[in-house]
């Protein structure tokens, strides 16, 4: 049986009109806020940060929690700060700073390294409960709303760009009767992804078997892609990025976002 909802992208891109209408200035680039980082690392928002510039982004803010203001705004001057909690991350008195600029953006990208940290945890659940354009969360951030997903259950415009066992947490603590697994084929793959966002709002990227697998509303695509350990980052850079360029399309702008 064909599964007329599954595009395969070889070295060729699905939808070439998508390259070729770019923006070509940074005016009419979009603009980007990247949130992350902790009092002992800043890794991720600076690496989304590099690949957003990458991917072709005409703007971009990164806001840190303030305990890293000493040690980051002499070696990365593009970014800004939000108070941070005695932990290290974002306080949750952040949150009026974190909308203000996020308000600016097309976008925001939640890159991670936010350690474990129940506050700014809670700082991210209010932000996402009051903002309702375009989120893309990976890594650690993700992570945690894979755990407690009930936060962003019926919210519009949120992709997860996530590992598959972090697939899996977020499929059981939304009570869906399947299971991600990790020996599972490429096909049962795609056959539960059409059936996952066919029934939940959440767009997804996630890699299995040499492929990154692109779901939106039941549409699927998968793309050729090294096995490599670190690649959450770097794609969700480029998926926020050519998402906010091209917001009315969103399964064409994830799935282009991957031609490199």
């Amino acid at each position: 049986m064909s599964q007329v909802y599954w595009l395969k992208q070889g070295e060729e891109p699905l939808f070439p009109d998508l390259l070729w209408s770019r923006p070509e200035t940074k005016m009419t680039a979009g603009k980007l806020l990247i949130v992350g980082g902790h009092a002992t690392t800043f890794a991720a928002p600076a690496q989304a940060y590099t690949e957003a510039g990458r991917a072709g982004i005409g703007s971009v803010r990164v806001l840190l929690p303030s305990s890293l203001q000493k040690t980051v705004s002499k070696v990365f001057p593009e970014a800004e700060f939000a108070p941070s909690n005695p932990s290290g991350g974002l306080a949750s008195s952040a949150l009026a700073e974190l909308l203000d600029h996020a308000a600016w953006a097309d976008g925001v990208l939640l890159s991670g390294d936010i350690g474990r940290n129940s506050e700014t945890v809670a700082l991210l659940e209010s932000f996402l409960g009051k903002y309702s354009e375009q989120v893309t969360l990976t890594r650690d951030i993700a992570d945690e709303f894979c755990a407690r997903p009930a936060a962003l259950v019926g919210r519009s415009n949120t992709l997860f760009v996530i590992a598959l066992g972090q697939l899996q947490k977020l499929a059981t603590n939304l009570r869906w009767p399947r299971a991600f697994t990790s020996d599972m084929s490429l096909l049962t793959l795609v056959e539960m992804l059409h059936e996952f966002t066919s029934e939940n709002n959440f767009y997804i990227i996630t890699q299995h078997l040499g492929n990154t697998v692109v779901a939106v509303n039941g549409q699927v695509s998968t793309t050729s892609a090294p096995n490599a350990k670190i690649w959450r980052t770097s794609t969700a850079a480029h998926a926020a990025t050519w998402w906010l360029q091209t917001p009315t399309v969103p399964f064409e702008a994830l799935t282009s976002s991957l031609v490199r």
